[in-house]
C-alpha cells in the first residue's frame, strides 16, 4: 500500500505547432524503459513512475526531436502540454507520421468486419462512389449501363435491399430516389465505411447483408470544395460542398450540391441482328441512342454548433430531380426509343446533438425528416425499335404491355434517436430507435385519375448495445439485440364483388449478435462477429417500380445468421507501411429476397423469396505505401452462394429441387482488384504534386441462369473480364487547385454486368477541382 502511494505519473496532451492534436504517437521514458502512445485526441498518461528527474523523449517522423526532463513527485500527477515543432528540412510527405492512424484505420481494427476508405486520395478523379467501392474487398457493383443506370450492390454475396446505404448514419433513401451511389461524386464524401454482415446498433434500421455509411466533411472550419468534370459520351459532372460559420454567434450554413449529365451514347459491340440481304444473323456495332441521363441535388442546413443547449442543432431542406431515357429492358435485345422516367423529391430535416446531457458521458443524437418522393414512367409509344434506330409499328406499348403514364408517389416519414452512455472507461451502453414509414401510391394516369387505395409500410426497430473494453483497450466486446416490427397495409380486391378492401398484416421478431476484437500488438489483432438479423420488406419490393418490376404482395421478411472471423496486421519501418487483413465468412439466409425474371416475360422482373440460401467465402487485402510517395494494393474475394432449399416450399420429402446446392445465378463468385500510384512531390514548385495511378479489376466468368437447367456447353454465361484504368493528376498550391485526366477501360475491353448488359468501353475525362479551407 505504501509503495503504491509513493508512485507518480505524467499526463497531458500532445499537439503540433498549429495546435492540432497528434494521435498515435509514441512517448518514451528511456531510463525507466517505459513508453506510451497518445490517444486519438492527443491525450496521454504514463503511470507508476518512481520519484526523480526523468527524460521524456519523442521522435516523430516529420518533427524535431523532443527531449525534456520531467520532475516526478510521489503521489502526484505531473501535467504537461507538449507541442512538437515541424522539421523544415523534412519533405512535406514526411510530416504525416507513419505511426499515425486515421479514423479509417481505427475502424478496420474494430471488432466488426468493415472496410473503411479515405476518399482524399481519390477526390481529384472523375468517379462516383460506386466506382470507388467496386475496387474494395468483398464488394461487387454491377450496373445496367452508363451514368445514372440502375445497379446491384453486393457485399459478401448478399445484395439488393439486404444492403442499406447511409449518409452520416441517416438512410440515403430519406433524401429521395435520385440520391444513389451511382451519381454521388467522390469528393462529397470524407470517407466511406462498409460494414459486412454485422452492423452496429447506432446505424439503426433493419440491415441483414451489410451497410455503407458515407461520412461527409463535418469539420468546424470554413471550407469550399468545388469541382467540374467533362468527358466521353458528353458526360459532365459538377459538385460543390462547403460550410461557413459566423464565429461570434456560431451560426453555421452547410451546403452540398451536384449535377450530372450524360448522353451515354457509347458503342454497343457485337450485337446480333438479322441481315435480310445475307439471310443470316450477323454481329455488328451500334451506338446507343436513347439513354440520356441528368440529375440535380441540392441540400442546405442552417444551425448552431457548440452551444450550451446543443452541440449541434440544424434545420435542413433538400431538392433532387432526375430524368432518364430508357434504352433497354432487362436484356440488351429489347431496345427502346421513346420510354422515359423522371422524378423529383423534396425533403425537410431536423437534427440535434447534445453531449453530456444531464450526466457526464450521456450523449443524445436525434434526426427526423419528411420526404415527398415521386417519379413518372412514360411508355406511350407503339413502336418496336432496333439497334440501327429503325422501328416498326406494333399493337402494344413499347415495353411490352399497355400504354402507361405511371405515377409512383411515396411520402416518407423517418425518425431516429441514438442515446449512448459511457458508464466508465471500461463499460458503455447504446440505445437506438428508428421509425420508418412509407406510403405507396401507384397509378396509370391513362386509366385512373389517382390511387384511391395506397399501400403503406411502417417499421419500428429498437436496438440495445453494451460495450466492454479491457486490458488497456486491447480487448473490445460489443453485445447487442434488436427488435423488429413491421405493419403492412396493402390494397386487395374481393373476388366475389370486385370491391377493394384494406388488408393489414404485422410482423415482429428479435435479432441479436456480438463483435469482439483482441489486439495482439500495436498494429495487429484478431476479431470475430455474429448476428442473427432480419430484413423487413421494402416498398419497392412489395409494390414494384411502375414499369419493369412488378409487385409481390406475398413477399416475406428475410433473415440470416451472419458469421465473420478475421485478422489484421501492420508493419511500420522507416517510412515503409504495410497492412494486411483477411476474413472468412458464412451467411445462412432464409426467405432470401432477390429479383428474378417474371415467368416468360424477360422484360419484367419481380422480387421473390428463395427459401434458403447459404453463402460462404474468403477475402483478403494487402496495402503498401512509402512516405505517401508510392502506394500499391491488391485484394481478392471468393464467395459461394448456393440454393440451400432441398425440397419445395412446405414439403420435407420427395425429390430434391433441381437447383438444390446450385450457385445462385447471375452473381460473380470470384473477383479481384489491384492498383498502384506514384507521386512526385514539389514538381516545378514546392507545394505542387504530380500523381500517376493505375488499377485493374478482374471478374471471373459466371453462369447467367441456373447450372441445373440445360447443357453446360450451351448455357449463357458472362465471360471473364479485365478492366484497367489510368489517371494523371496535378495539384498546385498544396491542393488548392487541381486538374486530373483519366482513361477508364483504356484497353477497351468488353464489359458486361446484370443479365449480360454491356457497359461503356474506353472513355476519357478531365476534372478541375478547387479546395479552400480556413
Amino acid at each position: 500500500m505504501y509503495a503504491q502511494q509513493e508512485k507518480g505519473s505524467i499526463e497531458g496532451i500532445l499537439k503540433d505547432q498549429n495546435g492540432v492534436p497528434l494521435s498515435y504517437t509514441w512517448l518514451e521514458l528511456p531510463q525507466l524503459k517505459k513508453n506510451v502512445m497518445s490517444e486519438e485526441n492527443g491525450n496521454f498518461q504514463i503511470s507508476e513512475l518512481p520519484e526523480g528527474n526523468w527524460s521524456l523523449k519523442i521522435n516523430a517522423v516529420g518533427y524535431l526531436k523532443y527531449d525534456s526532463t520531467i520532475n516526478i513527485l510521489p503521489g502526484i500527477s505531473t501535467k504537461v502540454n507538449i507541442q512538437l515543432k515541424e522539421d523544415v528540412k523534412s519533405l512535406k510527405e514526411v510530416r504525416i507520421s507513419a505511426v499515425k492512424k486515421t479514423a479509417s484505420q481505427d475502424l478496420k481494427e474494430s471488432g466488426f468486419n468493415v472496410n473503411a476508405i479515405e476518399t482524399k486520395a481519390f477526390q481529384n478523379k472523375a468517379i462516383n462512389l460506386n466506382q470507388l467501392l467496386n475496387k474494395t474487398t468483398g464488394i461487387k457493383v454491377r450496373t445496367s449501363g452508363g451514368e445514372g443506370s440502375d445497379f446491384n450492390f453486393s457485399i459478401n454475396g448478399l445484395s439488393g435491399k439486404a444492403v442499406k446505404f447511409f449518409v452520416d448514419g441517416i438512410p440515403m433513401d430519406v433524401f429521395g430516389s435520385t440520391m444513389t451511389l451511382n451519381n454521388i461524386p467522390v469528393n462529397l464524401a470524407e470517407r466511406v465505411e462498409v460494414y459486412k454482415g454485422v452492423v452496429p446498433v447506432q446505424l439503426g434500421g433493419d440491415v441483414m447483408g451489410g451497410a455503407v455509411n458515407i461520412i461527409t466533411n463535418d469539420q468546424i472550419k470554413n471550407y469550399l470544395d468545388a469541382s467540374y468534370s467533362f468527358g466521353s459520351f458528353n458526360t459532365q459532372i459538377a459538385s460543390v460542398t462547403g460550410q461557413y460559420t459566423h464565429q461570434p454567434t456560431g451560426l453555421t450554413l452547410k451546403l452540398s450540391a451536384f449535377a450530372n449529365y450524360s448522353d451515354n451514347n457509347y458503342m454497343m459491340r457485337d450485337i446480333e441482328i438479322w441481315d435480310s440481304a445475307r439471310y443470316e444473323y450477323v454481329d455488328k456495332d451500334f451506338r446507343r441512342f436513347h439513354d440520356r441521363y441528368r440529375s440535380v441535388m441540392t441540400q442546405a442546413e442552417l444551425g448552431f454548433r457548440k452551444k450550451k443547449w446543443a452541440d449541434a442543432f440544424f434545420i435542413g431542406a433538400g431538392y433532387t430531380t432526375f430524368d432518364k431515357q430508357i434504352q433497354t429492358g432487362n436484356d440488351q435485345m429489347a431496345v427502346y426509343g421513346d420510354a422515359m422516367q423522371n422524378g423529383q423529391s423534396f425533403v425537410g430535416t431536423l437534427r440535434y446533438q447534445k453531449d453530456h446531457l444531464f450526466l457526464n458521458g450521456l450523449q443524445l443524437n436525434v434526426f427526423a425528416s419528411h420526404t415527398n418522393d415521386q417519379y413518372v414512367v412514360t411508355d406511350t409509344s407503339q413502336y418496336r425499335y432496333f439497334w440501327d434506330q429503325s422501328k416498326v409499328k406494333v399493337n402494344k406499348a413499347e415495353m411490352g404491355g399497355i400504354k402507361m403514364l405511371t405515377h409512383v408517389i411515396r411520402p416518407h416519414n423517418y425518425a431516429q434517436a441514438n442515446l449512448s452512455y459511457r458508464i466508465n472507461q471500461h463499460h458503455s451502453l447504446g440505445l437506438n430507435y428508428t421509425l420508418d414509414d412509407v406510403e405507396n401510391k401507384n397509378y396509370n394516369e391513362l386509366l385512373v385519375a389517382q390511387d384511391d387505395n395506397p399501400g403503406r409500410i411502417t417499421k419500428h426497430v429498437i436496438g440495445l448495445s453494451y460495450q466492454q473494453e479491457f486490458f488497456d483497450k486491447r480487448l473490445s466486446n460489443t453485445f447487442f439485440t434488436k427488435y423488429y416490427s413491421l405493419g403492412l397495409r396493402q390494397p386487395e380486391v374481393l373476388d366475389q364483388t370486385g370491391e377493394k378492401f384494406t388488408s393489414n398484416r404485422n410482423f415482429s421478431n428479435q435479432g441479436y449478435g456480438f463483435a469482439t476484437r483482441f489486439k495482439l500488438g500495436k498494429f495487429s489483432g484478431v476479431k470475430a462477429s455474429f448476428e442473427h438479423a432480419y430484413r423487413l420488406q421494402e416498398v419497392g419490393e412489395m409494390f414494384g417500380n411502375g414499369f419493369n418490376q412488378i409487385a409481390n404482395l406475398d413477399l416475406r421478411p428475410e433473415q440470416s445468421y451472419n458469421y465473420n472471423l478475421g485478422a489484421y496486421s501492420g508493419f511500420l519501418h522507416n517510412g515503409h507501411r504495410l497492412f494486411a487483413e483477411g476474413s472468412v465468412y458464412y451467411r445462412d439466409a432464409k426467405d432470401f429476397i432477390h429479383s428474378v425474371l417474371y415467368l416468360s416475360n424477360a422484360q419484367v422482373s419481380q422480387y421473390q423469396n428463395t427459401s434458403k440460401v447459404k453463402i460462404s467465402g474468403i477475402e483478403g487485402e494487402v496495402r503498401y505505401d512509402f512516405y505517401q510517395k508510392f502506394g500499391a494494393f491488391a485484394n481478392a474475394s471468393f464467395q459461394k452462394a448456393v440454393n440451400n432449399t432441398k425440397y419445395s416450399l412446405g414439403t420435407t420429402i420427395g425429390t430434391p429441387e433441381a437447383t438444390y446446392l446450385n450457385k445462385i445465378p447471375n452473381q460473380p463468385w470470384l473477383f479481384a482488384n489491384a492498383g498502384m500510384h506514384y507521386t512526385i512531390r514539389g514538381l516545378f514548385q514546392k507545394n505542387n504534386d504530380l500523381q500517376l495511378s493505375w488499377d485493374i479489376q478482374y471478374v471471373h466468368w459466371f453462369y447467367l441462369t441456373w447450372e441445373a437447367y440445360g447443357a453446360l456447353d450451351s448455357k449463357s454465361t458472362i465471360p471473364s473480364q479485365y478492366i484497367q484504368n489510368i489517371a494523371l493528376s496535378y495539384s498546385l498550391k498544396d491542393g488548392r487547385y487541381n486538374i486530373a485526366a483519366e482513361c477508364k477501360n483504356f484497353t477497351n475491353a468488353l464489359a458486361y454486368d446484370n443479365f449480360r448488359l454491356q457497359k461503356p468501353g474506353q472513355s476519357f475525362s478531365v476534372k478541375l477541382r478547387y479546395f479552400f479551407s480556413k
